[in-house]
């Protein structure tokens, strides 16, 4: 698979931030082993038109000027050149069929609002530019408030999540109109996490869908200090082969995870089972 990469990315940090350069710079050392077989693609910036089909112009200026307060998302130096880098990567990975593995991740960012270690919705910059009818899974440990607001009612897109709770953002607890979420209780495991996707997409209306967008989120993993629902590196191989077998054009988007060691691994078995 096509993996969108750029290492400016790793550029910025704050010390002791779980959203660490580390944790990508890892992931790619392992997915570039050429015995995988995934070819790199250099990222390029997404433009002001990408940015406002989902952003405010008073949300792009204060990202760009450093006027917001969130205190899991730091007002780094640069930011704006490096969440625009990372929203561009996305429409890239929709192009392209791909994934993005990218820095800031995007889906605790509103339409005008910065949170999460979110600044600009990545994979709502990659729905929009492709103007075609979505669905939407959000596979972090997280719920996607951010990408639920933008959607929320818009019947170009169908949004799935299934989500640790109760957890931060603390948003997520039931369904709403085109938007379809899955608490789920923390280390719940494989087999209850799968059998919950299936029956999520099985109980949902994919009419006129053209295409599956992945919020590819791996603190749900065992080993992971924030979110985890106990999955197991097996299970995003299987979390791959049953949306792969929607049948559509797919790509993903990196969100969290933050058991640094292993998400290089995590992130190629969610691409084998999509491959």
């Amino acid at each position: 698979m096509k993996v969108i990469w750029d290492p400016r990315c790793l550029e910025y940090r704050a010390p002791g931030h779980p959203e660490s350069p580390q944790r990508l710079a890892q992931a790619y050392e392992f997915l570039s082993d050429p015995r995988l077989g995934h070819e790199f693609v250099p990222a390029e910036p997404a433009s002001d038109e990408d940015l406002l089909r989902v952003h405010t112009p008073k949300h792009i200026e204060d990202v760009k000027h450093l006027r917001f307060s969130d205190p899991d998302s730091p007002r780094y130096p640069g930011i704006f050149e490096y969440a625009r880098l990372s929203a561009g990567a996305a429409i890239q990975a929709m192009r392209l069929n791909g994934f993005s593995l990218m820095r800031p991740p995007g889906h605790h960012a509103a339409r005008e609002r910065v949170a999460g270690f979110c600044y600009f919705n990545n994979i709502a910059i990659a729905v929009k530019a492709s103007g075609q009818k979505t669905l939407i899974v959000d596979i972090d440990g997280h719920h996607g408030d951010g990408t639920q607001a933008i959607f929320l009612g818009d019947p170009q897109v169908v949004y799935i999540s299934l989500h640790s709770f109760p957890n931060y953002p603390g948003t997520g607890l039931r369904s709403e109109q085109n938007c379809y979420n899955y608490p789920l209780p923390f280390h719940c495991g494989d087999a209850l996490y799968l059998r919950t996707l299936g029956e999520a997409l099985e109980s949902i209306d994919l009419t006129g869908i053209e295409q599956v967008a992945i919020s590819a989120g791996f603190d749900t993993y065992h080993k992971d200090p924030l979110a985890s629902l106990g999955l197991t590196t097996e299970c995003y191989e299987r979390i791959g082969r049953r949306l792969r077998a929607l049948g559509l054009p797919t790509f993903a988007v990196l969100e969290g995870g933050y058991c640094v060691e292993d998400l290089g691994k995590n992130i190629h078995a969610l691409l084998r089972g999509l491959s």
